[in-house]
Parts: structure tokens; C-alpha cells; sequence
């Protein structure tokens, strides 16, 4: 027991300096402690009885998220905010890539070793392919909409009771 106090020794010498040292210092003050005005909504402008945000510039369209999904599926939902969609849809495409790529491959062995399989594989190619190209359009039509629904409250909430659903939505205070 004496041997391992020895040898650790210096470690435990070394951390009570630590503490010692970050103690007796003066507290410097931590950035998170800092309030962050560059995430804060813009300001309200009042025109009449109709208040808008002053600055919605930095929201994206609908067409470009659209645009940008079709491309690579996941980068409009990650530009509107919703990145475990965005995530969920790349996730999928590379899945869909990999087993086109991979019963492709497959058919091709089939293909040379003349089994009578070849065609329930080549099946299986297309039907990999044709969900390849639907998570494209279907992650496009997502974020085509996710963009439309950027002023949407967030805390829209769905209950269902016994003879029906409620639907509870926050209404902003003057």
C-alpha cells in the first residue's frame, strides 16, 4: 500500500497544486457567462396592427432547400435547422448506394457463374436504384416544405382525449 502512495506520489502532489493554484487565482469570468446577442430574434417592427420580424434574410427559401436536398440529401433539412432529419436522409442515401453497389456486384458474380438467379438480382438492382432516386426527390419535397414552415410555432402540441384530438398553439403576448 505504501509503495503505490509512493509512486503515485507525485501525481497527487501535483493535482493538490492544481487545485491550490485554481483556487486562489481570481476568478476570471467564462465566455458562457457572457450573454450571446448574436443568436437573438431581430427586433419587432409594428406597421399598423400587423408586427413582423425586422431581418428574415437569414432564413432560406423553399426552392433553394428544395434545390439543395435534391442534390444531396439532408443539406436543404440542415439549412433550415432540422438537422437529425437532415441526418436521417443522408444516413438512408448511403445505405441505398451501398446495396444498389452491392447487388449490382452480386448480379455481375451471378451474371459469370451463369445461375438462374440473375434475374430476381437484377430485380433487386433496380428496386435499390429506384429508392436511391426516391430519398432524392422525397428529401427535396421535405425541406421544400421544412423551408415553408420556418415561422411555425415550435410548440405546437397534439393531444388526444377521449372523444377527439386537441391541438394546443402558444399565441405570442403584445
Amino acid at each position: 500500500m505504501t509503495a503505490v502512495w509512493r509512486t503515485g506520489g507525485r501525481a497527487v502532489r501535483g493535482a493538490a497544486c492544481v487545485v491550490v493554484l485554481l483556487s486562489v487565482c481570481p476568478a476570471v469570468r467564462l465566455s458562457a457567462q457572457v450573454p450571446d446577442t448574436s443568436h437573438a430574434p431581430p427586433p419587432l417592427v409594428t406597421t399598423g396592427a400587423l408586427v413582423v420580424a425586422a431581418d428574415t434574410a437569414h432564413r432560406i427559401r423553399p426552392m433553394g432547400a428544395f434545390l439543395r436536398s435534391l442534390l444531396v440529401p439532408g443539406w436543404g433539412q440542415a439549412a433550415t435547422g432540422r438537422h437529425v432529419t437532415g441526418a436521417l436522409f443522408a444516413t438512408w442515401e448511403g445505405v441505398a448506394a451501398m446495396m444498389a453497389l452491392k447487388a449490382q456486384s452480386e448480379m455481375h458474380y451471378l451474371k459469370e457463374t451463369q445461375s438462374p438467379n440473375v434475374v430476381a438480382k437484377r430485380q433487386e438492382v433496380q428496386d435499390w436504384i429506384v429508392l436511391w432516386v426516391f430519398n432524392h426527390l422525397f428529401s427535396g419535397a421535405e425541406a421544400f416544405v421544412s423551408a415553408h414552415l420556418q415561422d411555425f410555432p415550435r410548440d405546437l402540441k397534439l393531444r388526444a382525449f377521449p372523444g377527439g384530438v386537441g391541438i394546443s398553439v402558444p399565441v405570442p403576448r403584445p
